[in-house]
């Protein structure tokens, strides 16, 4: 656990995968062909307090959806990839753009398609339910599953490894 920590303590990007980390990976698909999702509102808090702690975040995701760019709008997160077939472009773009180098960067991922930037990252993260190949390539599995407190689980983790999660408690106690 203290190698996690020390990762976790160095980081000052986070990337998430939308179906299957930030959602339970459910489709809803309306008559009209209009698409739902649901997201946990703790996860979203949980991504709010982390970028107020100073942590940016980043959404790479291979679907495009109006609904995902709402949610990421609503919590103040403006890098928002969609329709990454494949999501290695965008994060070496996204890397480049803010001045970091992988060390710096956390991904959160839960299927085949999110490997390729776990494998670079300095703090790869799984979701509980993710393919087993990709909790094999993780640094660290999440006790929670995708769309079900993950994200806020990996966005305390990392507050709490960086010192800011005691001061961010406090203000809101």
């Amino acid at each position: 656990m203290q190698d996690i920590l020390e990762r976790a303590a160095r980081i000052r990007l986070v990337i998430f995968d939308v179906d299957g980390v930030l959602t339970d990976g459910s489709l809803f698909l309306g008559d009209d062909g209009q698409e739902y999702k649901s997201f946990n509102s703790r996860d979203g808090h949980g991504m709010v307090l982390l970028q107020e702690s100073g942590v940016s975040i980043g959404i790479i995701t291979g679907r495009t959806s109006e609904v995902v760019r709402l949610r990421m709008e609503s919590l103040g997160i403006v890098h928002l990839f969609q329709g990454c077939r494949e999501k290695l472009p965008a994060y070496e773009g996204l890397k480049r753009a803010l001045g970091l180098v992988d060390a710096d960067v956390a991904y959160v991922g839960d299927d085949l398609v999110d490997l390729p930037i776990m494998r670079r990252v300095g703090l790869a993260i799984a979701v509980a339910d993710a393919h087993d190949l990709v909790r094999g390539h993780a640094h660290l599995c999440t006790r929670a599953a995708g769309g079900r407190g993950a994200a806020r689980e990996v966005c305390e983790l990392i507050m709490q490894a960086q010192g800011t999660w005691a001061r961010l408690v406090g203000e809101l106690g």
